[in-house]
């Protein structure tokens, strides 16, 4: 009877799952709320009490397109995924990398921007002459990114780095410079530019355009990129919008929009507002 009463019990859990799953997949979406840092300039900023940038622009743009009326909630990048997949908000654009470690937890969209990630440092200092400066380096070439990381390893043997924790940088720093490099983790960008411009630490890995644009702001004006750009293997496909495996409807709409926007340039103007260049990246219609 036991084994029986059991074999119930489970049959009415699967079904109450089963249940579940088909309202999810039949849920009509016409509101939907997005979590963003608020403190990554150009991707996403708040200023006179709004909140501004690359990001916010975009999912303007394509919430209007998908007929969808967003919301923003402001949290901590490390608090992003998490506050996804218990269902405080419903998507993040927060300038996050589609990165396979994070694609086990969550679903991501078309990526958006794939700027690349770099070396910021002060003016002066004993990095700026890092090797590389400006040239792409893809990780997905392993082979290749490993004997021009081997050439960095000497310039920066001994430094701190300031990096965001729970970062894809912070990733980078632990797998190819662990015990080069001391690495000093940061809740938000912002506290390692102040860091870097009081001395404290020797260098920062970040976005390259957040970087460019960290670079305008007063008491970073020493700021300068240094060294390579980073793409592919631990950096992803690019930044793109963070969303529950799920809602595979949600992921559709956002998409189209997502390359509707491309396709009419209106991202072209988006990204040229806050980067300076057209960053409209390789689509598939």
């Amino acid at each position: 009877m036991t084994s029986f009463n059991s074999i119930i019990a489970a049959v009415a859990v699967v079904g109450l799952l089963l249940g579940h799953g088909a309202n999810a997949q039949e849920k009509q979406w016409t509101k939907i709320t997005i979590g963003t840092e608020g403190s990554f300039a150009p991707w996403n900023y708040e200023e006179g009490g709004k909140l501004k940038g690359l990001e916010i622009d975009l999912a303007e743009d394509i919430c209007r397109r998908a007929k969808l009326e967003c919301s923003f909630i402001v949290q901590d990048f490390d608090g992003l995924i998490p506050a996804l997949n218990v269902g405080k908000i419903d998507a993040v654009m927060s300038g996050m990398s589609a990165t396979a470690k994070r694609a086990e937890v969550i679903a991501f969209s078309q990526p958006y921007a794939t700027g690349g990630q770099t070396f910021g440092i002060q003016k002066g200092g004993p990095l700026e002459a890092l090797p590389f400066k400006g040239e792409l380096i893809n990780l997905n070439d392993e082979a290749s990114a490993l004997d021009k990381i081997e050439k960095l390893k000497a310039a920066l043997k001994g430094k701190t780095i300031g990096v965001q924790a729970a970062s894809i940088n912070a990733s980078f720093l632990d797998r190819y410079l662990k015990g080069i490099v001391d690495v000093r983790e940061y809740k938000a960008t912002t506290q390692h530019d102040l860091d870097l411009s009081a001395g404290r630490i020797d260098a920062i890995v970040a976005s390259y355009n957040y970087i460019l644009d960290a670079a305008k702001k007063p008491g970073n004006r020493d700021m300068l990129t240094a060294g390579p750009r980073f793409i592919g293997g631990v950096f992803g496909n690019g930044s793109s919008i963070g969303l529950r495996k799920s809602d595979v409807k949600l992921k559709a709409m956002l998409d189209e929009a997502l390359i509707a926007s491309f396709a009419d340039g209106t991202y072209k103007n988006i990204s040229e507002k806050y980067f300076g260049y057209d960053a409209t990246p390789q689509y598939k219609r």
